[in-house]
């Protein structure tokens, strides 16, 4: 075969990958060397002895390979995203107050590794009351109480596929005040669904909900970005946030959406979706209400 390794090398075993991986290049007369701009300093400077000024940087790869999804990635997807569905309702029926936000995490988790998930993509977010605030919190020992947001962030794998999704809910009224924070929240993700397609960027995408929640007067509380594409891993490209107008959606992008608003020393709000670009639009994967659930 025209393309296959030099006889010297072809059978090498060896650790000596770059070396390797010079020799090849050279029999085929490379004359440029990409490499990700993320390699160690160490590692560029034995790049450097080895390729010199053949070495160009490139970014991205192999992670933008990865956006367009295939049916079988889709499918696994579609297992993940309906798994953590399922969880959300069962975790409503077993949480109450004077559970720590630890015990509630930990509750998910089992939940998800008896049901067929492999492992967390992340450590699950539990955050309660005024520490719902915090925009990516952690679950702690702090107590569950009635009449406070609890927030829930938690993504698994499924055969090797990953989800990501957030909910917001209460046992008790929250008050006037959080609930309507809930409903500009649920419109802001909604105005995101409706400008979610193929052409897309991932700036008019954010703006979509960002600028509606500022017109609601809690521009300054919406503090992160908006969605992210996931698959083997949980935070992949592209991106949806006001510095990525270069990220242009195609279909079979599969992303999160996940608009928010976070009060200090009050609570916050956080809705989260994964949704696959379709070719005229978008289909919404997680299938849990986003409606806001108050326990009693």
């Amino acid at each position: 075969m025209e393309d296959a390794l030099p006889k010297e090398i072809e059978l090498s075993i060896t650790r000596d990958y770059y070396d390797v991986a010079q020799q090849y290049l050279s029999s085929k007369k490379a004359q440029t060397v990409g490499f990700e701009t993320t390699v160690s300093f160490e590692l560029y400077n034995q790049l450097l002895q080895l390729f010199g000024k053949q070495l160009k940087p490139e970014k991205m790869v192999v992670e933008k390979l990865r956006h367009n999804r295939d049916d079988g990635e889709i499918h696994r997807l579609r297992q993940s995203t309906e798994l953590a569905s399922q969880a959300f309702p069962e975790l409503l029926k077993h949480v109450e107050p004077g559970m720590t936000e630890l015990q509630v995490a930990n509750w998910l988790n089992n939940w998800m590794l008896q049901h067929g998930a492999q492992k967390p993509s992340f450590d699950t977010i539990v955050a309660s009351g005024y520490r719902s605030a915090l925009p990516h919190g952690f679950a702690t020992d702090k107590e569950i109480n009635r009449n406070e947001m609890i927030t829930v962030d938690f993504g698994f794998y499924v055969n090797d596929y990953t989800s990501d999704m957030t909910r917001t809910f209460s046992i008790g009224d929250p008050g006037e005040e959080l609930r309507h924070v809930y409903n500009v929240v649920h419109e802001a993700q909604d105005r995101m669904f409706r400008a979610i397609k193929p052409g897309a960027n991932g700036k008019a995408v954010d703006a979509a909900g960002r600028d509606y929640i500022a017109a609601q007067g809690y521009g300054d509380f919406y503090n992160h970005g908006s969605g992210h594409g996931i698959g083997l891993d949980i935070h992949e490209t592209p991106n949806f946030g006001p510095r990525y107008e270069s990220n242009v959606l195609q279909a079979r992008n599969v992303m999160t959406v996940e608009p928010g608003v976070y009060l200090p020393n009050k609570g916050g709000v956080r809705i989260e979706d994964d949704l696959l670009v379709t070719p005229d639009g978008n289909e919404r994967l997680t299938t849990a209400t986003r409606e806001l659930q108050i326990l009693s």
